[in-house]
């Protein structure tokens, strides 16, 4: 979870405005069986990561520790909260990829399986049977929190090789399977900087995942690797360029190397707009952030197997930012703002189109 505060003058929005795709466009951009899964053709599929603010379920799960403690007795008391909650979080996922939503949703701070089941039927009750989301992937990290990472996704998986990278880290892996071709995704949630100001704990996240990318270069230099997630880092920081080897630069990518680099799609936007205010997935205290990062191998630049469009890589905004453009936060119980008047999450989704090759 994003543990920063998130600022409290937020201005009061209803969710209900109208939600279309209006959104920030980013610059220049082995087979393997699967489980029950509906059959799913080569073709275009929307890729959106979200960190959806302290998603909790229905369930008193007793937490100890706060805030967990306040959000799980606040959600399993109050059944009107956690319907709220599901709302604002369907209605402007549904209105991504033309009325059908994202092919492939990764999440973060989900307390739970049962949280990310609720929100997978929320949606699939506003869409046509034959476009159903069939699985969700996910594991407890038992972390210092209960606030995971989790995918739910309408296409072929390989759910047995579904697993999680490091000890109690929010490194999430999941295999998606479309004509024998294979989509790795690691949906992540790195450490704050309230709790992390040195940013030690973001560059240990960046070393896993490094590495994990790393051994699967070395056995297969083509391999598709998308890696998502709530850095609580910039593009510039560190953590991602120096740790995770992550850049802007597409032809530093496609070199060959003994460290190879991944691709971060929305990093070019960041560099050329980071600071006028114009691009942002979280803000504090009027300053822009953009945590929420698609970093993709060399592998899905081909025309190989899986292929990412960087070109169409969005920050999504409709109807989930205030008049100033910030994300409108649903908060916690102690806000004065009262349900309906309250946001998603204060993050807002990036997303990203795929291609399958046939």
């Amino acid at each position: 979870m994003t543990r920063s505060p998130r600022a409290r003058s937020l201005a009061p929005l209803a969710l209900g405005a109208l939600l279309g795709l209006a959104c920030s466009l980013a610059g220049c951009l082995g087979r393997a069986p699967t489980d029950s899964s509906p059959e799913a053709s080569p073709g275009s599929y929307l890729f959106c990561f979200w960190n959806v603010e302290n998603f909790f379920d229905d369930n008193l799960d007793g937490w100890k520790r706060e805030p967990d403690k306040d959000f799980d007795t606040w959600f399993a008391r109050d059944k009107r909260v956690l319907q709220q909650k599901l709302e604002n979080l369907t209605r402007p996922l549904i209105a991504l990829n033309e009325g059908r939503g994202p092919d492939i949703l990764a999440l973060a701070e989900v307390e739970s399986a049962r949280a990310a089941d609720l929100l997978r039927d929320s949606l699939n009750r506003q869409l046509d049977p034959a476009l159903s989301y069939s699985t969700v992937l996910m594991k407890d990290p038992h972390g210092g929190r209960s606030i995971a990472t989790a995918i739910i996704t309408r296409l072929p998986v390989d759910r047995d090789r579904t697993q999680l990278l490091g000890r109690r880290l929010r490194i999430l892996e999941g295999h998606i399977v479309v004509n024998d071709r294979e989509l790795v995704v690691l949906a992540t949630h790195w450490t704050s900087r309230v709790s992390d100001k040195a940013g030690a704990g973001r560059a240990k996240y960046a070393d896993q995942i490094y590495g994990r990318f790393q051994a699967m270069y070395r056995s297969n230099p083509e391999v598709d690797l998308l890696v998502c997630g709530d850095f609580n880092d910039n593009p510039d920081d560190a953590s991602v360029t120096e740790h995770l080897h992550a850049t802007g630069d597409r032809r530093k990518v496609r070199a060959v190397g003994t460290e190879p680099f991944l691709y971060d799609v929305l990093a070019p936007l960041w560099k050329e707009n980071g600071e006028t205010g114009k691009v942002a997935t979280h803000v504090y205290r009027g300053h822009n952030f953009l945590f929420d990062h698609i970093v993709v191998s060399p592998g899905l630049l081909d025309d190989r197997g899986w292929h990412c469009d960087v070109n169409s890589a969005r920050i999504i905004s409709a109807g989930l930012v205030d008049r100033k453009g910030r994300p409108i936060p649903f908060g916690h119980e102690k806000d004065r703002l009262p349900l309906t008047a309250r946001g998603a999450s204060d993050h807002l989704p990036v997303a990203v189109r795929l291609e399958v090759a046939r």
